[in-house]
């Protein structure tokens, strides 16, 4: 209440309450679901072309300007409709872009339920049940990846956090107070994705912090280097204190030789962390859980549920094998919400998380494993990982096209290579280009040391083999005019 005029109050929250009242909010629910709906219906039949509707940057930007009214004003769900027409379309089946799904439309109403609750669970009183949740699907993941009845771990905001809160856990562990004053080092392979690099340098390692593992003709680390890595990192006055592991390398695909990694690190008493961010869910297939082969031995583990098990991003879970070491990373003490022994604690997961406003991130998973099952989450994965291998095989029949290696998983690297000469790092640009601004199709590239490919995480469940073959008659028709 605010009194700036004697016997006037004004009101100044009735705005906000008239904001939240339920008879509005219901109907608009309506509206945005029964559009959701539509969407959903129409993107997974493949009507909504442009899968990409792109538009300059500068154009976007004048699109939604920085204006907004001081009294209320406009449709909301004109807003939404806004939004959907103007996505990149995930569940288009010529999606094939980065290693983002197109979320399980339930999932995301679970998101909607934990923002609408809003319980931030860095403290177990502000969030039972997802706390509760949380610790099942922990659980679950430590079961499903073999790493024991010992293991526990938390959920976090990405793999990028959670390889920061994985290593940062290796430093505490293996640079205890008073011990060799050497700045640590970890071994890396040349394929590792860049948050390990960026981890390294937050913890104030330099440059020298990461050491480069060269990778064999498949772009798995080489074991056999390991050693003299090490080496190379104590001539430069380091102290090497663990290895990373990919399962699997984000520009390939590429699984790295976990089982090998782990001998290796228990001969040198090194901490072995996995990044399994992509390639962790395959734990659930039978076909392809031997990818995964010496997981169970590692020390920290990161799998990100917002890839492979169709989770809207975002969800990673940072395993550790060790569990008490999973309060090793953020052990400090605050008075009004955090002051005992985090261990009497478990259920305090601000111990545990960089994240103090921790959202609800369990339900989705929880929810979706509940009501749907687990083998279907394992027939998904194996049906993805076997997409990836039929596509390879439909590029090496084709004359024109060039496989740079043949996939573990669902990621394809591949270029057109016509008949004539030119320049194939440009062509392979060009073509990416332009399909992305015609929309037919949404694909990536990287930069492999051969060259630059085109590169497909072949992540949706209504992509088909057919879809596939457009695909390359797309490139070829545009490959055909710029080459």
């Amino acid at each position: 209440m605010n009194c700036d005029t004697p016997g006037i109050v004004h009101d100044l929250a009735a705005s906000a309450r008239q904001a939240c009242d339920p008879e509005a909010f219901r109907a608009m629910g309506h509206r945005l679901i029964d559009t959701a709906a539509n969407y959903l219906a129409d993107t997974t039949a493949g009507k909504r072309v442009p899968v990409m509707p792109w538009v300059e940057p500068e154009t976007m930007a004048y699109e939604w300007p920085p204006h907004f009214p001081a009294a209320p004003q406009g449709d909301m769900n004109r807003l939404f409709e806004a939004v959907l027409t103007e996505a990149t379309h995930l569940h288009h089946p010529h999606y094939a872009g980065h290693q983002v799904p197109g979320p399980l439309p339930a999932a995301a109403l679970c998101d909607f339920v934990a923002a609408f609750t809003n319980n931030a669970m860095a403290v177990y009183e502000m969030g039972m049940s997802g706390t509760a949740m949380e610790r099942s699907v922990i659980r679950w993941l430590a079961d499903s990846t073999g790493l024991g009845p010992a293991a526990d771990g938390l959920l976090t905001s990405g793999g990028s956090l959670g390889n920061l809160t994985a290593l940062l856990a290796a430093r505490a562990v293996k640079t205890p107070a008073g011990a060799d004053e050497r700045l640590p080092s970890l071994l890396v392979s040349e394929q590792a994705h860049y948050s390990v690099r960026r981890s390294v340098k937050i913890m104030g390692w330099g440059k020298d912090g990461a050491i480069a593992v060269p990778c064999d003709d498949r772009f798995r680390i080489r074991v056999d280097l390991l050693a003299e890595a090490q080496a190379r990192a104590e001539a430069l006055g380091r102290r090497v204190i663990g290895v990373v592991g990919s399962a699997c390398s984000t520009a390939t695909g590429s699984f790295d030789p976990l089982d090998a990694i782990a001998d290796y690190c228990e001969a040198n008493n090194l901490w072995f962390h996995v990044d399994a961010a992509h390639g962790g869910p395959a734990c659930l297939s039978a076909k392809y859980r031997p990818l995964l082969s010496g997981i169970e031995r590692a020390d920290s583990v990161v799998i990100d549920p917002h890839k492979m098990m169709l989770m809207p991003a975002l969800v990673s879970a940072v395993l550790f094998r060790n569990g008490d070491h999973s309060y090793v990373a953020f052990d400090e003490r605050a008075s009004y919400l955090l002051d005992r022994d985090p261990r009497e604690e478990w259920y305090n997961l601000g111990y545990r998380t960089f994240e103090c406003t921790k959202r609800m991130a369990s339900l989705k998973l929880y929810a979706c494993l509940a009501c749907y099952g687990t083998a279907m989450f394992a027939d998904y994965i194996t049906a993805m990982f076997d997409l990836g291998a039929r596509f390879a095989a439909l590029l090496r029949d084709a004359q024109d096209f060039e496989v740079a290696i043949e996939p573990d998983c669902n990621i394809v690297c591949f270029r057109y290579t016509p008949d004539r000469a030119c320049d194939m790092d440009a062509l392979q640009a060009s073509i990416r280009k332009t399909l992305v601004r015609e929309g037919s199709f949404y694909i990536v590239q990287t930069r492999l040391p051969q060259g630059l490919f085109l590169r497909t995480t072949l992540i949706n469940p209504f992509t088909e083999e057919s879809h596939l073959r457009a695909l390359l008659d797309a490139i070829r028709r545009i490959g055909v005019r710029l080459a």
